[in-house]
This record gives C-alpha cells, sequence and structure tokens, in this order.
C-alpha cells in the first residue's frame, strides 16, 4: 500500500472556496493532490476545513502549491501519516449524498436512492471537478430539472468543463435520444468520464443517446464544431471564461437554444450577463445556490 498523508487547515468559507478554484483553474495542477473543502458544522457556516491528500509524504514543493493557492498568508497546515488506505477512499470519507432537482448523486460507499422518478448516479470523488457536492453542480441539476420540467426539448447536447461528465449523464437521462459531447480542458477527465459512464449505464459514441468525449480549451475542436450547434449547451466553468467564450457559445447555439451557465459567484453575474446580453442571449430563468448564481439563457430569435 503507498505511503498516504492529509495536510489539514482551516479557515473562513470564503478563503477555503477561494482555494479550491484556484485549484481547478491551476493548468499545471498535480492530479495526484486532492483538495477537500467543507462546512464544520451547521451552525457554524463560516467555519471551514480544508483537506489534501497525497499518496506520499508531502514535499516542499507540494506544500509549496497547495499554499500558493491562497491569496495573501496560507493558513497554517498540519500534517498526518494516514493508515494504511485507499487514500482516494478515505478522501470520500464524510462525502454525503446529495438530492438536486430529479437526481440524486451519491459515491460508491452509499447506496442509489430507491425513490421513485429519481435518477441515481454513482460519482466516486476523484481528480476530476464535478461530483454534485459543489453547489455549481447541483445547481445544475436543479436548472436542468427544470427546463425539462417546462419542455425544453434538447437534441443536440454540450457540456463544456464537463470534469466527472455528471451534467452531460444528466442532459442524457433527461433527453435519452440526444446527441451529447462533453468536453474539458484537463485530459484527466477523458478517462474519468469513461469509467464514470460505464458505471452508470451510459455508452461512449455519436450516435443518439451516447457521449462523445473531448478534450479541449473552450469550443476549439474538431468533434465541438461537428457536433453542434446545440439546442442545450451547458458550461460550468468559471466567469472570467464564460465571459470569453461568449461569442464563441452564440456561434454554438442557434436562436431560440437555450444555454446554461454556472461556476460564477453571484456578486459576477452582472458582468457575466452583459456579456451574454452582448452575444445575443436573453435570460430565462436564474437560481442562486450559497454564493453562486446559475443561469438559465436563451438565444434570442432575429428576424
Amino acid at each position: 500500500m503507498a505511503d498516504s498523508w492529509k495536510l489539514t487547515a482551516y479557515g473562513d468559507k470564503a478563503t477555503i472556496q477561494a482555494a479550491l478554484l484556484a485549484q481547478e483553474d491551476a493548468e499545471d495542477w498535480d492530479p495526484e493532490i486532492v483538495l477537500t473543502g467543507f462546512e464544520l458544522a451547521d451552525d457554524r457556516p463560516d467555519d471551514w476545513r480544508l483537506d489534501a491528500y497525497l499518496p506520499r509524504k508531502p514535499s516542499a514543493a507540494d506544500m509549496a502549491a497547495i499554499k500558493a493557492l491562497f491569496a495573501g498568508k496560507a493558513p497554517r497546515f498540519t500534517s498526518e501519516r494516514l493508515p494504511d488506505a485507499d487514500w482516494v477512499t478515505v478522501s470520500q470519507e464524510g462525502i454525503e449524498p446529495i438530492r438536486a432537482g430529479r437526481f440524486h448523486v451519491h459515491t460508491p460507499e452509499h447506496p442509489p436512492s430507491r425513490e421513485p422518478g429519481v435518477t441515481s448516479f454513482e460519482i466516486p470523488a476523484s481528480q476530476a471537478f464535478g461530483t454534485g457536492q459543489h453547489a455549481t453542480t447541483a445547481g445544475c441539476l436543479t436548472m436542468l430539472t427544470e427546463m425539462k420540467r417546462r419542455g425544453v426539448v434538447a437534441r443536440h447536447v454540450a457540456d463544456i468543463g464537463t470534469g466527472t461528465g455528471l451534467l452531460a449523464f444528466a442532459a442524457l437521462d433527461l433527453w435519452p435520444r440526444a446527441h451529447a459531447v462533453a468536453s474539458d480542458i484537463d485530459p484527466v477527465c477523458a478517462p474519468v468520464v469513461s469509467d464514470n459512464a460505464a458505471a452508470n449505464g451510459f455508452k461512449l459514441g455519436a450516435r443518439p443517446g451516447q457521449l462523445a468525449v473531448a478534450i479541449a480549451a473552450g469550443m476549439d475542436d474538431p468533434l465541438l464544431r461537428d457536433c453542434g450547434p446545440y439546442d442545450l449547451l451547458i458550461a460550468n466553468i468559471l466567469a472570467g471564461p464564460l465571459v470569453e467564450l461568449a461569442p464563441d457559445f452564440a456561434e454554438a447555439v442557434p436562436p431560440r437554444g437555450h444555454l446554461l451557465l454556472a461556476g460564477l459567484l453571484e456578486s459576477q453575474e452582472t458582468e457575466v450577463r452583459a456579456a451574454y446580453r452582448k452575444a445575443g442571449f436573453h435570460l430565462v430563468a436564474r437560481l442562486v445556490n450559497g454564493d453562486w448564481s446559475i443561469l438559465w439563457l436563451r438565444r434570442r430569435f432575429v428576424s
């Protein structure tokens, strides 16, 4: 069994969440270092803990990389060697199932839901983002359910910044005959999505009801271009890239097509919405989950 270690630090909610977001945006992040952050207690919503799991004793370079995620002074970290165990499994301890919209998302340590009309997805914690625990992912699951309830028909779907593939799976569950493609900038996501697709009964491929996978920055990929235009495009990334990609998304989504945006803080919503108004979209609905905004937009029809 590999030598496994855990680093732990405490801080306020904003500080820990900012570090987690910085890790997601770090292009050279070591995929063997898995971070988790969570609230300490229901009655202390601003007190959070950050855990970093490593399959080795932390080096000075490891410590420097983790501390660099904090803008300003990093908190004090404690370290401990873990007992012989699968360190990825250890990192999943305490991750409870979530219910969002018609979906129940759980790790392999928990059973699926037996509630009628609820779809369960088994998504292990991993190096890829999007297990359902983050407020943006859960918010997207809720909004996708609402879109289906309100009559949206999706025949061509794209999930940009897919992470674990969860939102693409949800879209295929809601619109089972859709042509779907999932993409991410991080190469580690390709095998993660493949494994999760197999575990949840989805086939990879380009036929209706199957999922094609691309590793690409934004929309810059032949597969993404060939599979469009999209009457539903999902992008759960970050506010900066969302603003930059507004013109590209406008090219990929035809008039009356739908766009689901997440990964933006409520304080960043004004800037993001302005970029998409300029690109020809109008707001259909929004929800706020914690500090995060989830936006349902539709491409305006110009006669």
